[in-house]
């Protein structure tokens, strides 16, 4: 039997309650996942458990739905806490929570995370919220102000733990269990089982049922898939351009929900591409019907969902397009098995909003291969595809018989009207075309802002990236006792600030760098370079940070310790100041001196932050008055770039602020 045509037990047999399923059936959920129907039956039963199974499996309807189920809504208290990641995984589970929710009156979910401020938060943990879902450096923040009671919790859930363990969150896991009611339900997801996780499970679950799902993972290799990071465009404008320059025969192109594919087949259809929508509410005569006029090619382009494009093995269908995204791995395995069947290659395009980038990222894990982003075709690509049609549709009207007729028409007018031919045939091509205007309008460019949040790397992935490859700054290494990391330098004034954990705590820069931008609503290009030393760290920061936010930073939590983050000081060994990205012009001897980042021997030079022809000159950073020249550390009160006189420059930084 073929993995398509396994059975697998709807969601009725599963014990959800009517208004459960009513939501689901309006959400176009037709079969549960695996882990939905492994996990939903003990949860329900109050079981504690362990969820074995990547990202994107389908484990936030799992968990949620029980959840959702046993809330009691009169008691406006927490009953359910939800533990994440990210502040971007809090957004979607929250919104998760909702959708399942529809049909429940008065439900509450609450997402808390850093970057966002206190105020909405605590106005609506004041309102009641039945469940609530966080990071765990936030949720800490609430628990010790004592704006988030733990007393009537039922059930807690850790999702994706060992990504919590990775980021440096296990030991503010550990501590928010502990402020737990010890009769509480706890559900435990994740992708793997380091031996953290496993004796997180052994301490605080008791008995728990244990799923691990061995999702379908291979892709067909002659399958060539590419993706869209979402941006600019709509989606359905997007997919138009793809459809008008794309060569394909024909296309199947999968959404989410049933009411998703009518909509999208209407609007294609609107726009001239002979399309029909497949969904689970298709009965089977006219479903064989529709496939038949796609083998036929009466049809070119299928709207369908996952359960529905099951087993279907049309030979045409040369492309697969993923309007919206997945929710599991093996879906989306399914999904681009439609196409480069039988040994035939094929085409697979991702559409991928920002809020799904991780589950890019757990696709990409799973199929252990990379999928290319590609650039949409420009309003110049469509305008020279349509061109190209219309005047392939001109040659074949030419070989067409009984073109006579309109001959002697075209000349009858031509002589009583003396009217260039030219103009009668660019008349009768504007004829045919109708009202839909042959090319479209030049683009207008996207502001400088957009650009750049286009093309901006997704912050798990370039910490996940930076951690398995470590890259060397152009001007080499920041020195220094301990662990640096040079990073691309961030633009504008960069303050360099000290935080008081560090190797002997168990820190790495992975951990510092991700609590700081995910507590503190920063980009991850944002933070500058990060160096490890034994019993404390030093990054770089934007200079411009309000007094609140580094307030907030302050109170973060690494691996169990406050990062009791201040500016840093001389005593510091390194600069409290750098320059913004655009003044960062190398001196004599270019950006770096012989031994790295700045001077002779390493981050300092010979007596500060430049040596000998390195980052300001032949003197240095600054001169004999001024922060690091030959003679020292800094001057007298004054910290500008001066050469081996001494001579102040014209830009001078902030005075120092006081310890």
């Amino acid at each position: 039997m073929s993995e398509d045509s396994i059975s697998t037990p709807g969601f009725a047999e599963l014990g959800l309650a009517a208004e459960l399923l009513e939501a689901l059936h309006a959400l176009g959920y037709e079969t549960p996942s695996p882990i939905q129907a492994q996990a939903i039956p003990p949860l329900l039963a109050g079981a504690d458990l362990i969820g074995q199974a990547q990202t994107g499996t389908g484990k936030t309807a799992a968990f949620a739905l029980p959840i959702v189920q046993g809330v009691d809504v009169e008691l406006a208290r927490p009953q359910a806490l939800v533990l994440v990641p990210t502040r971007e995984l809090a957004i979607q589970v929250a919104e998760a929570f909702a959708s399942y929710a529809a049909r429940r009156a008065g439900f509450h979910v609450l997402p808390i995370y850093g970057g966002q401020s206190y105020v909405p938060q605590l106005a609506a943990l004041r309102r009641g919220a039945h469940v609530v879902v966080g990071t765990p450096g936030r949720v800490i923040d609430h628990l010790e102000r004592g704006t988030l009671q733990l007393d009537a919790l039922r059930q807690l859930v850790l999702d994706e733990a060992d990504e919590m363990l990775r980021m440096g969150f296990i030991d503010d896991v550990e501590a928010v269990l502990q402020r737990t009611p010890p009769q509480r339900q706890i559900a435990l997801f994740s992708a793997t089982m380091p031996p953290a996780i496993r004796a997180i499970a052994q301490r605080h679950l008791r008995e728990p049922r244990e799923i691990t799902i061995q999702a379908r993972t291979t892709t067909a290799m002659q399958v060539q898939q590419r993706c869209w990071m979402v941006s600019g465009l709509h989606k359905l404008d997007a997919l138009t351009r793809i459809l008008e320059v794309e060569d394909f025969d024909a296309m199947i192109v999968f959404a989410r929900t049933k009411l998703g594919t009518e909509e999208l087949a209407d609007k294609l259809a609107a726009r001239g591409f002979a399309t029909a929508a497949l969904n689970g509410d298709v009965q089977q005569n006219q479903r064989e019907r529709i496939v038949q006029r796609l083998k036929d090619g009466q049809i070119d382009i299928l709207v369908a969902t996952d359960v529905a494009a099951r087993g279907l093995d049309v030979e045409r269908i040369s492309h697969v397009v993923n309007y919206d995204i997945p929710a599991d791995v093996e879906s989306y395995v399914h999904r681009i098995g439609r196409t480069g069947r039988a040994g035939r290659s094929g085409q697979a395009i991702l559409f991928v909003t920002p809020r799904e980038r991780y589950l890019l990222q757990a696709i990409e894990r799973a199929t252990r291969q990379k999928i290319a982003p590609m650039q949409l075709p420009s309003t110049e690509d469509v305008n020279d595809r349509r061109v190209a049609r219309f005047l392939q549709r001109i040659t074949e009207a030419r070989e067409l018989e009984g073109l006579e007729p309109f001959q002697a028409l075209v000349e009858r007018y031509e002589r009583e009207h003396d009217v260039p031919a030219l103009e009668i045939a660019a008349a009768l091509a504007r004829l045919v075309q109708g009202d839909t205007p042959l090319l479209l309008q030049p683009e207008a460019r996207a502001p400088r802002e957009e650009r750049q949040a286009r093309h901006a790397p997704d912050e798990r992935q370039d910490r996940h990236e930076r951690h398995e490859r470590p890259e060397r700054h152009e001007r080499g290494e920041w020195a220094g006792a301990g662990e640096a990391r040079p990073r691309a330098p961030a633009s504008g004034a960069m303050l360099l600030y000290r935080v008081e954990v560090g190797r002997a705590h168990g820190v790495e820069v992975r951990n510092l760098v991700g609590a700081i931008a995910n507590e503190g609503g920063l980009e991850n290009r944002s933070i500058g370079n990060v160096a490890i030393r034994h019993d404390h760290s030093l990054v770089e920061l934007p200079a411009d940070l309000p007094p609140s936010l580094l307030a907030k930073l302050a109170r973060v939590h690494v691996l169990g310790h406050k990062l009791q983050l201040r500016a840093a000081d001389a005593g510091d060994g390194a600069p409290r100041a750098s320059r913004p990205a655009s003044e960062r012009a190398p001196g004599r001897g270019a950006g770096a001196g012989k031994g790295g980042y700045a001077g002779k021997t390493g981050y300092a030079g010979k007596g500060g932050y430049a040596g000998k022809g390195e980052y300001a000159g032949k003197g240095g950073y600054a001169g004999k008055g001024g922060y690091a020249g030959k003679t020292g550390h800094a001057g007298k009160d004054e910290r500008g770039a001066a050469n081996e006189r001494g001579e102040r420059s014209k830009r001078t930084l902030p005075p120092r602020k006081p310890r």
